[in-house]
């Protein structure tokens, strides 16, 4: 269909062009594909450049598309959205229509750094297994993840397919089914290596997770997280405490 000149109406121009753009970023086009240069779409559709502006910075807003200085504006690649439930990266990205994908960084058993080793409820200066893997969604990269395991919970876990769930393992393998965890999730600015591996630059925005999960009442690992806040995008339901727990500081 050939570009037409957007008419005057009770819908503003900008919102006109949004709309038209948000159809080509999600219907036509393809994450990384450039979108129409500004002076285009003004002559396209017989706005001005204050529309066209418009109209890019709220999908840049909405994550729809990326400006990049010098180069021009891109469809962004689609977040992957989490909930807050217990579940493996590789489930969670299957569930949501992703193709996700495993690169191990390392493999070994090391001693315990000190907080690990309290959050396992391990002696200080134990071994454990230390697991850290790049996670991808699409052959994109959305997190590292730096993970140790009580190598007494989980015996030979670091002889598996350590690309494949290690949840799954937990639970099928060795009866030990991750059915709690408590987390912690903070804002950060990527690292030399962490903005390496996630394909940002350093100081990049990444959401930070600390996680300790149970199989029961044992603590069965420890790992920190950090996911490209661009790329992975948390959903939440709050609901109200009842009445009866209300209170009201007077």
């Amino acid at each position: 269909m050939m570009p037409v000149h957007l008419r005057d109406s009770a819908i503003p121009k900008h919102e006109q062009l949004r709309a038209i753009l948000l159809h080509k970023c999600t219907r036509e086009l393809q994450p990384g594909d450039l979108m129409t240069s500004e002076r285009n779409l003004m002559q396209d559709y017989g706005v001005s450049r204050i529309t066209v502006r418009e109209a890019i910075g709220q999908l840049v807003n909405d994550g729809h598309l990326v400006r990049v200085r010098g180069k021009g504006t891109f469809v962004a690649h689609r977040a992957v959205q989490s909930t807050l439930h217990l579940a493996s990266f590789t489930e969670e990205m299957r569930a949501q229509g992703h193709v996700p994908t495993t690169v191990v960084l390392v493999s070994e058993e090391a001693v315990l750094p000190d907080a690990t080793a309290r959050a396992l409820g391990m002696a200080p200066e134990s071994l454990a297994y230390h697991v850290k893997r790049l996670r991808l969604a699409d052959g994109e990269p959305v997190s590292v993840d730096d993970g140790w395991f009580n190598p007494m919970l989980l015996p030979g876990l670091l002889e598996l397919d350590l690309t494949a769930s290690i949840y799954r393992a937990s639970a099928e393998r060795f009866e030990m089914p991750i059915d709690r965890a408590e987390q912690t999730v903070s804002a950060d600015g990527a690292s030399t290596e962490i903005a390496t591996l996630l394909g940002t630059k350093k100081g990049a925005p990444v959401l930070y997770f600390d996680r300790v999960s149970f199989s029961g009442t044992a603590p069965v690992e420890h790992t920190r997280s950090w996911y490209r806040s661009d790329r992975y995008k948390l959903h939440m339901e709050v609901e109200g405490a009842p009445r009866a727990q209300l209170r009201t500081d007077q």
